[in-house]
């Protein structure tokens, strides 16, 4: 019987398993920045040209390898991090699994130059697909440079997979983050098509926070430190009046190395509980100091998942720090323990203050004279001017004082409600709010009772949508532009979607590195703030993409009109609530809005009748 298992040449063995590894170009930069970073540089330098998909190139003052290891460090499970499966308990280094630069010299076209401080000239190798094409002597300073040309070169299928521009650069920024948060005492630069994106000095943690987020993020952090036997805590945390609808600004980092935990964010969560709405995520950045024996880090190829000997500790000294960093620094109200209450001077030294507590919460002040029912006598001048018609149909029988009158609570006012109740009983088809969220309508066969906000974000949606298939929408200019400045990744995350944005009626413009200006908003949309509606309108985009797999343009259709549409508690009038329910009913799909949520319920008579019956 004939043999049929054999040996994969090494290339091909290679092209499989750099799948695990090098999965986009942010992949490929996040291992050459970790490999920068384990050879003592104090100076990293990154190039990117078309999104990494032509090159990314990291740049480095460490301490560089010799010919031989230069040659040693393309071949699979060649590494000088561990020798023993005993040191795999004992890592302070980003790579041990010896697979990243043979994985990237297996789908890419790369050329190392590196030389160490002993050696007068350097050493050059140029590898493609695996195959080593040139190794020669150059000059060189002092330190590694590693340059990925053309990635995927060699696997048309799986470059063809990879997303615009873009997004592939905001996958490269948020990797170039996060090491770079990780070692806030290293120099870091980034280049985006030779224009500078980031120039990162050496400093503390705050400053290195506030030079990748920006100095609007210097008034939200909280710092958090915590030190206990088992594993030591330092860091922030943003305040919860800053806490965003999308995650994406939570960092967490064992040992020096950034991780991504569900059950340790659901930790940070549980501490902001009362603070923050529970579909809201707060900023934090925290480092976890322990000792490597109790962690076990090679679970995945990309090393972000993590497992610990004790979790349950790990996620109670975590909640404990964030709850006692924000009630330190007075973020959330705490308990003074301390305090006597039966020593308070400040209490009664305001009479005002005494006598409006003595007002609200004693009954014996509703049986005196100030509570009593106020005279009536003028009232007749309260209608001076008017003539008699003009209430005729308004009028309503005015109870006395032996009659019951039932009335509902209600944020709208009492009168209004009333008089419409009374409208709407008598048949006049007049419609009314309900606590100025809900609008209910007489029809023929019942009521109908219309959730304003959820109808308006159906209007909203279906013009929107409109709008962007036939790239015409009317817009507003401002009387002052409003200028605002984003973060690298929001910002490129905007010029990809400038052209829809324009659709929609926006007029928004470039002004220099990382900064945008606003000229117009979309002409039919209430603004009071351009600048607090543009922030809403990606905040909210940035989260039905986290979520929901939506084209582009319906992301954009659904974000503004959740961001324009009205909200609760807004008091409408009579012709704006009729305008509304009749939009509602012109629409394609009236019952439900964008999210899925019924928009108006019917009450028919039968069932009105059925709440009666004896």
């Amino acid at each position: 019987m004939p043999d049929f298992i054999q040996l994969l040449p090494d290339a091909i063995a290679n092209q499989i398993a750099a799948g695990e590894v090098v999965q986009r170009p942010a992949s490929a930069l996040k291992e050459l920045l970790e490999n920068a970073v384990d050879a003592g540089a104090t100076q990293i330098q990154v190039v990117v040209k078309d999104a990494g998909k032509q090159l990314i190139q990291v740049i480095d003052n460490g301490k560089g390898m010799s010919p031989t290891d230069a040659r040693m460090s393309f071949e699979r499970h060649a590494t000088s991090k561990i020798r023993s499966a005993q040191d795999l308990f004992a890592l302070r280094t980003f790579g041990f699994r010896g697979e990243a630069m043979a994985s990237i010299a297996a789908v890419a076209q790369v050329e190392l130059k590196t030389r160490t401080p002993e050696a007068e000239v350097g050493t050059l190798i140029q590898i493609e697909g695996s195959e080593v094409k040139r190794q020669e002597p150059v000059a060189s300073p002092v330190g590694t440079s590693v340059a990925m040309k053309n990635l995927f070169f060699n696997v048309p299928a799986r470059r063809n997979f990879l997303k615009s521009n873009p997004v592939e650069m905001r996958h490269i920024v948020d990797e170039f983050q996060r090491v770079a948060l990780s070692y806030p005492d290293l120099a870091f630069s980034l280049y985006q098509q030779d224009l500078e994106t980031y120039n990162l000095h050496p400093g503390k943690l705050s400053q290195r926070i506030v030079g990748i987020f920006g100095k609007g993020i210097q008034n939200q952090l909280v710092p958090c430190e915590e030190t206990t036997p088992h594993l030591q805590i330092k860091g922030y945390v943003g305040k919860p009046e800053y806490a965003k609808k999308t995650r994406g600004e939570q960092f967490f980092f064992v040992n020096n190395r950034y991780i991504k935990s569900s059950y340790l964010h659901h930790a940070v969560s549980t501490a902001y509980e009362g603070l923050i709405q529970s579909d809201q995520h707060p900023f934090y950045v925290l480092f976890l100091d322990i000792d490597p024996a109790t962690i076990d880090i090679n679970v995945h190829p990309t090393k972000t998942e993590i497992k610990f000997e004790d979790e349950r500790t790990v996620y109670a000294v975590i909640r404990s720090a964030v709850k006692q960093a924000l009630g330190a620094h007075q973020v959330m109200p705490t308990l003074d323990f301390s305090l006597d209450v039966n020593f308070q001077e400040n209490w009664t030294a305001n009479p005002q203050t005494s006598l409006d507590v003595d007002r609200e919460y004693s009954y014996k002040t509703y049986n005196t004279p100030e509570f009593q029912r106020a005279s009536v006598s003028g009232w007749e001048r309260l209608f001076e001017g008017h003539s008699p018609s003009s209430f005729s149909q308004a009028s309503a029988p005015i109870p006395t004082e032996d009659q019951e009158l039932l009335t509902f609570p209600s944020k709208a006012t009492a009168a209004g409600v009333s008089l419409a109740l009374e409208q709407g009983i008598a048949g006049t088809g007049t419609t009314f709010q309900v606590e100025n969220s809900y609008i209910v309508a007489q029809m023929s066969t019942g009521l109908l009772i219309v959730d304003q906000q959820l109808a308006h974000e159906r209007i909203l949606y279906e013009r929107y949508l409109k709008q962007l298939q036939t790239t015409h929408g009317a817009s507003q200019h401002c009387l002052f532009p409003t200028t605002l400045v984003l973060n690298p990744a929001d910002f490129a995350l905007v010029l990809d979607m400038l052209p829809e944005l324009g659709s929609l009626g926006f007029l928004v413009e470039e002004f220099g590195k990382d900064t945008l200006v606003i000229r117009g908003v979309p002409a039919e949309t209430q603004v009071k703030n351009e600048k607090e509606l543009f922030e809403g309108l990606l905040e909210q985009y940035k989260n039905f993409k986290n979520e929901l797999s939506l084209e582009k343009r319906e992301n954009l259709a659904r974000s503004l009109s959740k961001r324009a549409s009205l909200k609760k508690g807004q008091k409408l009038a009579a012709q704006e609530m009729e305008n509304l329910v009749g939009q509602l009913f012109a629409c394609s799909t009236p019952n439900y809005s964008p999210s899925g949520n019924k928009t108006f319920v019917k009450l028919d008579l039968t069932s009105i009748h059925a709440f009666f019956a004896k």
